[in-house]
């Protein structure tokens, strides 16, 4: 087998499939590490070297979720090897070999942490990006990749393009959001850049900002504060305000950009108005009835 030559094949064919130059990087680079370490021809290996390997990356202390990134890397490629290449090779990766996942509960901040946040932030930049991410449920590398002209101004709206899985969504201003862009967009360095949120100092001044770049400040703001805030936890802290005020879970679905219903659904797990309701509607019951029983007595 031509290993260098099936590795070209298996980027373009990656690429043909449509995936973010992220994940094929991702897949690349974790098909690269397993490489190296094994011993043996990729057509030899069989279903106990994957489990040799998984106890290599166990020992050097990778996450569960690490952990099946590599294996879903491994498997993708033989694949890839047997139905395209039409190599007569079986996949090692067996269905089950990976790793049972922990499913903690969504972090979002409360209503006092968003207070002191916004409080804290003075630049008008960086509370419209903020905003976009509290208010419109935006992620850190749409909220980047955000062009001039994907605001509809008149209707509150914005086009997210390309989103996650190469989906485009609409999603909504809030008035507050739209006043903190507005601050901005006065301020904004003039140039060709057609992206929205610029670089504002340093020998990148007036180029798009990066997605690290978005998270160190928000790290700045969070160490002022003592707290602890990725971007991510602004789209859950969203996605929690909105149940709370009731929206419909297919409404925020839809805001999120969430392919499965199921996604969505871990939020109920944090706050779910119409449990709490029922839970003291029937609490409440149950003590009348307890109370008039003991005057029987």
């Amino acid at each position: 087998m031509d290993l260098t030559h099936s590795i070209i094949r298996f980027r373009r064919h990656l690429k043909r499939r449509n995936l973010s130059p992220n994940t094929i990087r991702s897949y690349l680079n974790n098909l690269k590490l397993f490489i190296v370490w094994v011993d043996r021809p990729l057509e030899e290996v069989d279903h106990h070297k994957i489990g040799t390997y998984i106890d290599h990356l166990l020992r050097k202390q990778r996450s569960p979720k690490t952990i099946n990134c590599h294996l879903n890397s491994i498997r993708r490629f033989y694949d890839f090897l047997r139905f395209q290449e039409d190599l007569a090779v079986e996949n090692p990766v067996r269905k089950g070999c990976h790793l049972r996942m922990a499913k903690p509960l969504p972090r979002h901040l409360r209503d006092g942490q968003v207070k002191a946040l916004l409080a804290a932030i003075t630049s008008p930049r960086d509370r419209a990006i903020f905003m976009l991410m509290l208010r419109s449920g935006l992620r850190v590398t749409e909220v980047v990749g955000l062009a001039l002209t994907d605001f509809d101004w008149q209707r509150h709206r914005l086009y997210v393009r390309n989103g996650k899985g190469g989906k485009d969504r609409v999603v909504y201003i809030s008035p507050d959001t739209h006043q903190a862009l507005v601050r901005y967009l006065r301020v904004r360095p003039a140039g060709r850049a057609k992206k929205v949120f610029l670089v504002e100092r340093g020998r990148y001044k007036g180029k798009p900002i990066s997605v690290r770049g978005v998270q160190k400040r928000l790290e700045a703001y969070a160490r002022s504060l003592g707290l602890e805030v990725s971007c991510h936890q602004l789209r859950h802290t969203m996605a929690t305000q909105m149940l709370n005020a009731d929206a419909d879970l297919v409404t925020i679905q839809e805001l999120l950009g969430h392919s499965r219903i199921k996604t969505t659904q871990r939020y109920c797990k944090v706050s779910n108005p119409k449990v709490q309701r029922d839970y003291f509607k029937a609490m409440r019951r149950l003590l009348n009835t307890a109370q008039e029983g003991a005057g029987y007595f």
